[in-house]
């Protein structure tokens, strides 16, 4: 998510912030401007480049705007959930954009439906929506500090609209919100590489809870959904959502990958000729597993460019078709030498299994397979697309299973006191739930229902 407010440009900027967070999510894109007229949204499938061109943008006016690019964890992969979401009600128009999962949403919108609201679209974000309209006798900071008192689950997400932008973040921090400042404008985004881009300077982070509110010339930061008794920061983030170039919690990304790999060399050295990464999340644990096994890291795997995250196609037939489009070896690095392969973790198993076959291709004597998180073993509620457990290769599956399944030589995983250990320190506070099965807010059970066993239509906000 991107949002600005107080800038000339606010259209032309967001559509550069959502260029540097193009890596969160590939499904559609959209952005959404306030103008004299209220708030006019220009939305499409596809990449930001697939959807907006010079005219589009020029067609969005005004001094401020928000903006998303869409990876669908909850309500299906079509153009009625791709965001902003815009509504109008008693209050005027309303654009909202929002990262992560509703825990509760099922539950909500059942309610909600039974008193008579009416649904255009089938993700989580929309039950946000409603509940605001229903609370727009207060103002709109208060509405929203009511709204998100009423759900549950991972989520930052930004608002426009009744003269406001609004960021807010969940209780436990899950999804991370970021707060800048360009040439007396404010900036909120996802990441602080979106910063970066459009050379706005970092100020802070959105706390867990709290409600950021722009009016004006006025910034007002006020508690929001009622406060966690401790901070849940996804480790997802660290291991491989975020760019290597953003910063969170104060520490840079590539930093902290890096430090990952080093943990990992630690733990399970093995005799080796070559270390190399999967391009482009695993090139940092890749370098510091290298350096602290006194090994050469090289590039061993040409990504193509063009081609986007196979974690986040939206088909298990796009996964596999895509790894062998997206990637290929250098036989040049691998022939004939016992190769370290340093991935960031394994979810499903098929892309793994297929990054060793190119290797064995290229004629790579041996795969040691080095995963920089633990096992994965249970499914994420709180917006990362893995669905049913049964889905996930090292659930119900010892080391040397997963091993075999996937054709390396050996496995080996990075320990959680490894990965808290080099995130930060444990008592940070992270969400570890996938790893752990210990999840930081009660989830219920519609929604462990809802994708332990498979049944949601795949795929959120969200």
């Amino acid at each position: 998510m991107f949002g600005i407010w107080g800038h000339p440009e606010a259209a032309r900027l967001t559509y550069y912030g959502l260029y540097a967070l193009q890596h969160r999510g590939q499904e559609s894109a959209g952005i959404s401007a306030m103008g004299p007229s209220g708030v006019e949204t220009h939305r499409g499938m596809g990449l930001v480049s697939d959807v907006f061109d010079n005219a589009a943008v020029a067609r969005l006016p005004g001094t401020a705007a928000i903006g998303h690019v869409r990876y669908s964890t909850f309500g299906s992969s079509r153009l009625a959930n791709a965001q902003p979401l815009t509504v109008r009600y008693r209050r005027g128009w309303l654009a909202l954009a929002h990262n992560g999962n509703l825990v509760n949403a099922v539950e909500i919108r059942q309610r909600l439906e039974d008193e008579g609201s009416i649904f255009q679209t089938t993700v989580d974000t929309e039950v946000i929506a409603h509940l605001l309209a229903r609370l727009g006798g207060t103002s709109p900071d208060e509405a929203l500090a009511g709204a998100l008192n009423v759900v549950r689950g991972g989520y930052a997400l930004v608002t426009l609209g009744n003269g406001r932008l609004i960021g807010a973040r969940d209780p436990l921090g899950i999804r991370p919100l970021s707060l800048g400042r360009l040439d007396g404008a404010w900036v909120l985004a996802s990441e602080t590489c979106a910063f970066d881009t459009i050379g706005a300077e970092f100020v802070d982070e959105v706390a867990p809870g709290e409600i950021v509110c722009i009016d004006g010339d006025i910034l007002r930061r006020r508690p929001g959904a009622h406060p966690a008794a401790r901070s849940a920061l996804c480790a997802f983030e660290y291991i491989y959502f975020a760019r290597p170039d953003s910063i969170l919690r104060g520490r840079g990304v590539h930093a902290v990958r890096k430090e990952f790999g080093r943990e990992l060399a630690r733990e399970h050295p093995v005799p080796a000729d070559v270390v190399i990464g999967v391009p482009d999340s695993s090139l940092s644990a890749a370098a510091g597993f290298a350096e602290a096994a006194g090994l050469p890291c090289e590039m061993g795997l040409v990504k193509n460019r063009y081609i986007g995250r196979t974690f986040i196609q939206p088909s298990q037939e796009l996964r596999s078709f895509g790894v062998r489009i997206k990637l290929n070896a250098m036989r040049s690095i691998v022939n004939g030498r016992r190769v370290v392969l340093v991935d960031d973790s394994i979810v499903r198993g098929t892309t793994s299994r297929r990054i060793v076959e190119i290797l064995r291709d290229a004629g790579a004597r041996e795969v040691h397979l080095r995963i920089a998180s633990p096992p994965y073993r249970y499914p994420c509620y709180y917006g990362i697309d893995t669905s049913a457990a049964g889905q996930l290769v090292a659930t119900g599956r010892q080391v040397d299973e997963v091993a075999r399944l996937v054709g390396a030589d050996s496995l080996g995983y990075l320990g959680l006191p490894g990965l808290l250990r080099a995130a930060g320190g444990e008592s940070l506070g992270f969400c570890v739930a996938c790893f752990t099965g210990e999840y930081p807010c009660d989830i219920g059970s519609n929604t462990a229902r809802f994708f332990w066993d498979g049944e949601g239509e795949g795929e959120g906000s969200s």
